[in-house]
């Protein structure tokens, strides 16, 4: 299993730098990436995880064409700021998400840390669904996960993947400046022209 962990690291690497520069290909290569790790949390019994991998998967279909065609009049989508609104509705599906998957893992499966894997996992699907949106936001809340991953993956020794979201706390924080710095400028991020 440390093969397919090393690929699924080098892999999601690559989707995250380029979802940082904002170029389309991130969507596809995520698709690989949640693939390969969907097996790798199987075998470390990190159901919750498992299962983000799937909502990622389409979240990275809707990702790819959102990015495409997802702006107004079906225009490419820029960066943005989430309103208030938004913001609450997240954290509050988040928190709510989190406590029922957390009680649904601890009773009925084998789960190793079924609380804390169920609020990462739903507020993971809450900053990629802002990241889908190109809201800025979602590296706030990348950050924080981040975070509280790497503890996670040392404790359960997987530690390819506590260097990996190390590296994605790095990457979280060059991507909010240069989201944040292309909503500024106005500029078309590199490499962003074009379909995929």
């Amino acid at each position: 299993m440390p093969t397919l962990e090393l690929v699924a690291v080098i892999v999601t690497l690559a989707a995250v730098y380029l979802t940082t520069r904002q170029i389309i290909w991130c969507w596809p290569l995520g698709l690989v990436s949640v693939s390969l790790y969907a097996v790798v949390f199987f075998d470390a019994k990190l159901y919750a995880d498992m299962g983000l991998q799937g909502f990622y998967f389409v979240l990275s279909i809707y990702g790819w064409w959102a990015w495409l065609r997802g702006g107004e009049n079906h225009a490419r989508l820029d960066v943005s700021v989430a309103s208030w609104g938004v913001r609450f509705r997240a954290l509050a599906a988040g928190a709510v998400f989190a406590a029922i998957l957390g009680t649904l893992l601890a009773r009925l499966t084998d789960a190793a840390l079924p609380y804390l894997d169920s609020a990462l996992t739903s507020f993971s699907l809450v900053a990629q669904f802002l990241a889908t949106r190109k809201l800025l936001e979602n590296w706030i809340v990348w950050i924080i996960v981040d975070i509280v991953y790497v503890g996670m993956f040392i404790y359960k020794d997987l530690h390819l993947t506590a260097a990996l979201y190390a590296t994605f706390l790095f990457l979280a924080a060059v991507g909010f400046t240069r989201w944040k710095g292309s909503m500024v400028s106005g500029a078309r991020p590199s490499g962003a022209a074009g379909t995929a």
